[in-house]
């Protein structure tokens, strides 16, 4: 078989592969409308983490309904994620741009601009590295969320799977391990730190009183009153 031969069947391989897996993530998102998801990619990385140190060992995570989430933690998530929830198709294309000329000016990446639903299709089924591979399938899942799913499925999902701290997820897991109390009972102050926590919930958990942190909390407790939330 020459080598030109080789290479279309190899091509061909790959494209079926990636249709294949397509499909697949499409099937899980479409079944996840109506069900709850049992887990994350993040939730098994987190795991397999925890496992590495102790074989044991087990996630914090509790399903709670959308309803029995405190509406403070619902409006600090969105105020401190993703302001512009409730209007955009899945991505933020001012908050895009802003965060590219941010990490320009620094040279470095300090800013995201990933949507609530950019993150929820990242925690479902891709890894934490940063590829060009990873954030084109980033795109393509969080296409298919917005298309598949109100905007009150995608949010009560996200605020159930991700990351709160080493090996805590979702926000009555959450509101447990931080204020031993409900993600319902959850006050603005407490909402407001814990949306604070969310782009370094690992480093947060152990270091609850840095600078930044409540720093970063007074910002969000402020702008609150301004989030629109799911209904």
């Amino acid at each position: 078989m020459s080598l030109k031969r080789v290479f279309w069947h190899l091509l061909l391989a790959l494209m079926v592969f990636v249709v294949l897996y397509q499909l697949w993530i499409f099937l899980h998102i479409c079944w996840w409308v109506e069900h709850n998801p049992s887990s994350s990619a993040f939730m098994r990385t987190g795991l397999q983490t925890l496992r590495d140190d102790n074989p044991d060992a087990r996630l914090q995570h509790q399903w709670v309904e959308y309803r029995k989430i405190s509406n403070n933690l619902k409006r600090a998530v969105v105020a401190s994620e993703d302001a512009k929830f409730i209007d955009h198709e899945g991505f933020d294309w001012d908050g895009i741009q802003k965060a590219y000329e941010k990490n320009w000016q620094k040279g470095r990446i300090v800013a995201g601009g990933s949507t609530i639903s950019q993150q929820l299709a990242k925690n479902l089924f891709l890894s934490t590295g940063r590829t060009p591979w990873r954030k084109l399938e980033e795109a393509a899942i969080t296409w298919m969320l917005e298309r598949m799913m109100s905007k009150r499925r995608i949010f009560e999902i996200y605020l159930n799977v991700i990351e709160w701290g080493n090996g805590v997820f979702g926000a009555e897991a959450a509101a447990r391990h931080y204020y031993k109390t409900s993600a319902a009972n959850l006050s603005a102050y407490q909402a407001a730190k814990l949306a604070a926590m969310i782009p370094n919930p690992r480093y947060y958990d152990k270091h609850r009183e840095a600078r930044g942190l409540i720093r970063k909390t007074g910002i969000i407790q402020a702008r609150m009153r301004y989030a629109v939330i799911p209904q």
